[in-house]
């Protein structure tokens, strides 16, 4: 016995007319997903390179220090019979200003000698007095020798004797 015939039509109507489906709704998921990892991307490369240019400047050796030790000064101070006598120490920012001051030596001498002698023996017996005299020293040695010229770069000014009789 063949079996009853089943109505073909009711499943041959469903296969011809597909479902579909948006296509818009896939295209902003797709875009948004490229718009996130190219962002993430661009983000952590910049962050990544950023961080290796600072570790590079970092790990660079910094550069020792220049000094240049002045001959000593010996001078009266103010309002008694007392001397100071001194020698000192520049410290400064590469070889080149060490020729620039030794050039003009003479220069050098007597602003200093000028601002040492006009000191009295109190005004120089603390370690802040010794720091206030230091930075009149630097601010001394940082003006241009040169009326047009440009200031001395002197980093610091340090006392390596220091007698007051």
């Amino acid at each position: 016995m063949a079996a009853p015939a089943v109505p073909v039509e009711s499943s041959e109507a469903e296969e011809a007319v597909p479902v579909r489906k948006s296509k818009k709704k896939l295209f902003i998921i797709a875009g948004a997903l490229v718009v996130l990892l190219g962002g993430g991307g661009a983000g952590a490369w910049f962050f990544m390179h950023g961080a290796h240019d600072t570790k590079e400047k970092a790990a660079e050796p910094a550069k020792p220090p220049v000094y240049l030790p002045l001959e000593t000064f010996t001078v009266n101070l103010q309002g008694g019979e007392q001397y100071l006598q001194t020698d000192i120490t520049l410290q400064v920012a590469d070889p080149a200003q060490v020729e620039d001051i030794k050039l003009h030596m003479p220069r050098v001498r007597s602003r200093l000698l000028t601002l040492l002698s006009s000191k009295q023996a109190d005004e120089l017996v603390t370690p802040d007095d010794k720091k206030k005299l230091a930075q009149e020293i630097l601010a001394q040695m940082k003006l241009p020798f040169d009326p047009n010229g440009k200031p001395q770069q002197v980093d610091d000014v340090l006392f390596t004797t220091f007698v007051i009789q």
